[in-house]
């Protein structure tokens, strides 16, 4: 399918919760406007401090169609940066990755059209996640957003790349749903799934526990690994649930910055739900 608009196309029969998610999407990069600012605008005395830069490595077309009701919506590359132009203080450059090819040339296309600098990079996020960072000003502030399908596209590698920027924010998708569904079944696996999402996870979590407190323990041992990268203990994670009120996934927010961490916060809870719960 192609959007009538632009003749690009279409992601098709996306769940009306990405709107939610986008809500906080755009909300987070509304609320650290000001910060921003500090890295992109020249000050009357000294040189820029880096620039800000907006990271997606599983960005889609840019534009998507929504199951329910039909119409076509700007995807996450979108959002955030039409959030920030309204806000005052554009990011300096858009990086966007996905494994489609010609999804990731279309969100390029799409965000260069209204004004946006964007940088395109076809392949699996462990590659373009590295082709990315080399790419960054390392003095620069950065924001990624990671919506993978599955916890395997949730790749600990990934992260741990990331991390390595001295000022970045991570918001990220990790799939409940695929927890739910197919754990016993990643547990027999050998090798597992699960190890690209938690190394280490068979030497520190019990497999012989009921499933709801191996989901637990799965995912307390994915939060040590996350403060381990040096992120702040994740606080503020957010279930979202389908029209059928069936949990199908956590936004998860990290930061090495309290006041980045103050911001999710304050505009995190946009559907009165509760923090991580298995």
């Amino acid at each position: 399918m192609v959007d009538p608009e632009d003749g690009l196309p279409v992601a098709e029969d996306v769940g009306e919760w990405a709107l939610e998610k986008h809500e906080r999407l755009r909300k987070y990069v509304d609320i650290s406007r000001a910060v921003r600012r500090m890295y992109t605008v020249k000050p009357k005395r000294g040189e820029y401090l880096g620039g800000a830069t907006y990271i997606d490595l599983f960005c889609g077309p840019g534009r998507a169609r929504l199951r329910r009701s039909g119409p076509i919506i700007d995807g996450s590359p979108l959002v955030a940066y039409k959030s920030a132009v309204l806000g005052g203080y554009p990011f300096s450059e858009i990086h966007v990755a996905d494994i489609d090819g010609s999804s990731c040339d279309a969100a390029v296309k799409r965000i260069t059209a209204i004004g946006g600098h964007a940088f395109g990079y076809p392949g699996i996020a462990e590659e373009t996640a590295s082709a990315i960072i080399s790419k960054l000003n390392p003095d620069g502030l950065h924001f990624a957003f990671l919506d993978p399908y599955d916890l395997e596209g949730l790749s600990f590698e990934v992260i741990s790349q990331l991390a390595k920027l001295k000022s970045i924010d991570l918001l990220l998708h990790v799939s409940m749903q695929d927890l739910q569904r197919n754990l016993a079944r990643y547990e027999a696996e050998n090798p597992s799934r699960l190890d690209a999402f938690a190394p280490g996870w068979r030497q520190a979590v019990d497999t012989k526990q009921s499933i709801q407190p191996f989901r637990a323990s799965l995912l307390l041992y994915w939060q040590t690994l996350m403060q381990k990268l040096g992120f702040m203990h994740p606080r503020g994670v957010e279930k979202v649930t389908g029209s059928k009120n069936q949990r199908l996934y956590w936004l998860v927010f990290l930061s090495k910055r309290k006041i980045a961490n103050d911001f999710w916060d304050k505009i995190r809870n946009i559907s009165g739900q509760g923090d991580l719960l298995v």
